[in-house]
């Protein structure tokens, strides 16, 4: 292959153009989610990251693309992990792609766990490089990159910062020093992939990813590499994947560099190569990642007394048409209507959010009060039904909603980070058959 840049093309995920390039046309299709800056264009440039690819394309079908607000890509509102997803599916199906392993480097990691575990049928394997759990350092999480106050504080320099040489290069790529060609081309990639607004607001949505819930209902090969120095991603983030993703591979690798185009592409590629040449069975679909959504009428048993029967069925008629036009207009899709209440599913939590709140401010209309509870896990796939502790989890949060309300677990919470919504902390809940106690939020 030719040092220069493959075509560039776009996907259009809704509103949003998503460039792309595709490397190869070798038998397997490999989706590369890389870290948080890239423009296609100035990736291409680095001898070390196109070798990379190329070496990729030898044996699979390389795709690789710029996120929504970065590089080539449409300049927008830095995107949701949900919004992401949705991206990566809209690249996928622009070039026919069925079914795609995964690359999930660095911050590139988390929305490819979810995609994985939300879409195992579009996901033939899970390679996760280097990839985040959770970047906060807190008292449960001391492998994170920093404190809420370090944080702040390297946040309140970054405009300043965004186009100068960066200091932090040798240790990204230990490796490489501070080889002052990686420099020149490190500070060209930043300026040329985001502004510095952008860049904050992307940095800032990242610190605030925590999948730690999620990760269990992977159900894909999965392989994880990790540098035992990286001192960018602590490797310990590797080893709680490779103890809570079922049956997947780890591989710590000696050295420190974050990227996988570094001093160890070699074992890098052996140990992927590996994995997708040897994958032929299809993923488990008897498990899935869902955000489900419960919704019943407050007080329903006097109202339907004081109403008579046909009246009250009257009224549900018209509040059954709210709940589906909501449904139809957010993507979720009607698991079960029991009487006044419903259980819907959702791809993703900020959807299902925003339904459930629009859900509850359609029925003042009829005169009825509706409260909402919604969480995110991993569900038993039975026919078209969903059940399981995730199910079981979304009815007993519903439970705690006060009129008009919509309450969200803490998973949930987690995982709208970036997405402007903004939820009240409720406090603990001893949730009915639930052990334990659980933090929920009520969305504003």
């Amino acid at each position: 292959m030719s040092a220069t840049s493959p075509q560039i093309a776009y996907a259009r995920s809704g509103d949003v153009h998503v460039a792309y390039q595709v490397v190869g046309d070798g038998p397997v299709d490999v989706v590369f989610v890389e870290g948080s800056v890239t423009n296609r264009h100035v990736m291409w440039e680095e001898p070390g990251a196109r070798r990379f690819y190329e070496r990729l394309g030898s044996f699979a079908r390389l795709i690789v693309f710029d996120k929504r607000g970065m590089g080539l890509s449409d300049r927008v509102q830095i995107g949701t992990l949900e919004e992401r997803m949705d991206d990566v599916r809209a690249v996928m199906d622009a070039v026919g792609s069925e079914r795609a392993a995964l690359i999930g480097e660095s911050e590139g990691g988390p929305m490819s766990m979810l995609f994985a575990a939300t879409y195992p049928e579009r996901t033939v394997a899970l390679i996760l490089a280097g990839a985040e759990v959770k970047e906060e350092t807190t008292d449960d999480w001391p492998w994170g990159e920093s404190s809420r106050e370090e944080f702040e504080e390297s946040m309140g320099t970054l405009a300043e910062r965004w186009s100068r040489p960066p200091r932090s290069i040798s240790v990204l790529m230990p490796s490489r020093g501070d080889d002052p060609q990686l420099v020149g081309w490190f500070t060209r990639l930043k300026v040329q992939s985001a502004s510095p607004a952008a860049a904050e607001a992307f940095i800032r949505m990242a610190f605030e990813i925590d999948v730690r819930h999620v990760v269990s209902a992977i159900r894909v090969p999965t392989l994880i590499l990790h540098a035992a120095g990286d001192g960018v991603c602590h490797v310990e983030n590797a080893r709680f994947l490779a103890r809570t993703i079922p049956g997947a591979r780890y591989v710590e690798l000696p050295g420190a560099d974050h990227v996988m185009w570094g001093e160890l592409s070699d074992v890098a590629l052996a140990e992927i190569r590996e994995l997708l040449t040897g994958v032929r069975e299809a993923p488990d679909r008897d498990r899935v990642l869902a955000t489900v959504v419960f919704t019943d009428i407050v007080g329903s048993t006097e109202r339907a007394r004081e109403l008579g029967d046909r009246r009250w069925r009257e009224l549900l008629e018209a509040h059954h048409a709210v709940v589906r036009r909501e449904l139809a207009r957010f993507g979720g899709r009607e698991i079960d209507t029991a009487g006044d209440g419903f259980l819907a599913a959702f791809d993703g939590p900020a959807r299902a959010i925003r339904c459930a709140r629009a859900v509850v401010a359609g029925m003042p209309a009829l005169g009825l009060d509706v409260r909402a509870g919604v969480h995110t896990g991993e569900c038993e796939v039975i026919g078209e039904k969903l059940a399981g502790q995730a199910v079981h989890v979304g009815a007993r949060v519903a439970a705690e909603a006060g009129p008009g309300e919509v309450l969200v677990s803490s998973t949930v919470r987690d995982l709208v980070a970036g997405s402007g919504i903004e939820l009240a902390d409720r406090g603990l809940f001893a949730l009915k058959g639930i052990e334990g106690e659980r933090r929920l939020f009520a969305a504003g």
